[in-house]
């Protein structure tokens, strides 16, 4: 038989044709996209820093604030051009938004709601990307149980909940680094 060799030796070179295709989960692929750009902001964020003079150790709050003011000014300049979605992109937030879908389908669904409800700043304030999160303003956390379907993110930056949207916050800079509406279902 001539076609035995042949498909023995089809057989021995496919699985070299296709080794360095392999399967990638989309939803962990797009974490991976997000995480890096996170990282590629950490790492502006810390350009911008490093501009600036050290921040000696202090209680003056005028100082802390004047620091908190001029990096956030660096990283502005910084992201002369960002806008919503450049770390949020349509696909990543679509995934964060089920990933938190599925946190809120849980038995402590109505416990994380009332949670959300009870530390939600002044509404009316349009979230906008580049600038200063509202002084003065709460700084509604994010309750544990959603952290957990969340990604880890890097000491600079923090998730937060500002009404059923969920904003990346620059920690230091106090500048909303990119968000998503309507995060959270309206929905119980």
């Amino acid at each position: 038989m001539k076609l035995y060799p042949i498909l023995m030796a089809m057989f021995c070179v496919l699985p070299g044709v296709f080794r360095g295709q392999e399967k990638v989960n989309p939803d962990a692929q797009l974490v991976a996209d997000f995480q890096k750009c996170v990282a590629d902001y950490v790492k502006l964020h810390q350009a911008a820093h490093s501009r600036l003079p050290a921040l000696k150790p202090t209680n003056s709050t005028a100082v802390i604030d004047h620091h908190e003011h001029a990096l956030a000014r660096e990283i502005r300049e910084m992201r002369r051009s960002a806008q919503p979605g450049d770390i949020f992109t349509p696909a990543i937030a679509q995934e964060f938004r089920r990933l938190l879908g599925i946190a809120m389908q849980g038995t402590e669904k109505h416990e994380i709601r009332r949670s959300i409800q009870d530390t939600q700043p002044v509404r009316g304030r349009p979230l906008r990307v580049n600038e200063s999160y509202p002084a003065g303003a709460p700084l509604p956390t994010v309750p544990p149980s959603l952290l957990l379907n969340l990604p880890p993110l890097p000491p600079e930056v923090e998730y937060r909940i500002v009404g059923t949207d969920l904003i990346l916050h620059d920690v230091e800079a106090n500048l909303i680094v990119d968000w998503i509406p309507d995060a959270i279902s309206r929905r119980t």
